[in-house]
């Protein structure tokens, strides 16, 4: 049997019993970094070989866990913290379990994205998880562009480098919003930072972040909401305000971002 177990994100006590019998148990524990395993077995006396299983290695690795699978051992697959799989290695050994037709299972636990949504206190109901950015800018929008109009909680997996670039993407996508930035879940300096998107994140960016941000609010019916849209903005230059304004209203007004109006006002 083969079992993808869920470790710590933080606290190491954060690991279920059933965890710690599996890794236990297990012929072979499959990690990401086997250094960083290392810490965690150490810390509950388990001693067993460790192999890897990580971005750069994971077909072969897949293809020895088939096999170690075939042979009857008990292999246990562990990320550096909380689910494998989730924005972690794993999806292609998934993959390779059910085209051999190798039964597998999960072990669950902390889980980073979760502790974030609750400790951000935005609505739990709906939400997408969206993980970590592409690095390209063009990539980045048009994947934020796809979420613009989703109206649960939004999760995503932010590196300390990238957090204010992230942040400014977010605010061209999405526009005015709402957002709580989580570090250090489950440990001593554990923080959920409460920011708005326009505002960007002005801390000291250490830490891995896991940024949460409000999903789309509709507006109460507005009348000037079904004028095309270059007359809504016409309308509000002929209240006094000068372009940039109106345009910053009517966009406000249908709860879209300002570069989704502005191009309706080239001509004006």
């Amino acid at each position: 049997m083969v079992y993808f177990v869920a470790t710590p994100i933080g606290n190491l006590k954060d690991i279920t019993y059933r965890a710690i019998e599996t890794l236990q148990n297990a012929d072979v524990i499959f990690c990401e970094d086997t250094r960083h395993s290392l810490k965690l077995l150490n810390a509950y006396d388990i001693k067993k070989p460790l192999l890897s299983c990580h971005k750069f290695n994971e077909t072969e690795a897949a293809e020895k866990i088939v096999a170690a699978a075939r042979e009857g051992k008990e292999v246990a697959i562990v990320s550096d913290a909380g689910m494998p799989v989730i924005s972690d290695p794993g999806s292609i050994v998934c993959r390779a379990l059910k085209e051999a037709g190798i039964q597998y299972t999960v072990i669950p636990g902390a889980n980073a994205a979760l502790s974030a949504l609750i400790l951000s206190a935005f609505p739990a109901d709906r939400f997408a998880f969206i993980g970590f950015l592409p690095d390209k800018a063009k990539d980045r929008m048009e994947l934020l562009a796809k979420y613009a109009a989703f109206e649960g909680t939004l999760i995503f997996y932010v590196a300390p480098q990238d957090i204010q670039k992230d942040v400014q993407s977010m605010y061209e996508a999405f526009g005015e919003r709402s957002a709580c930035a989580v570090r250090e879940i489950t440990k001593i300096h554990e923080e959920s930072i409460p920011f708005t998107l326009s505002q960007g994140f002005t801390q000291e960016p250490r830490g891995e972040f896991v940024v949460v941000v409000e999903g789309l609010t509709r507006p109460e019916e507005n009348p000037l909401n079904k004028l095309p849209e270059k007359e809504h903005i016409q309308y509000y230059m002929g209240q006094g305000m000068d372009k940039k304004e109106a345009v910053k209203q009517a966009a406000k007004d249908r709860g879209v971002p300002k570069s989704e109006m502005y191009k309706y006002s080239l001509d004006l």
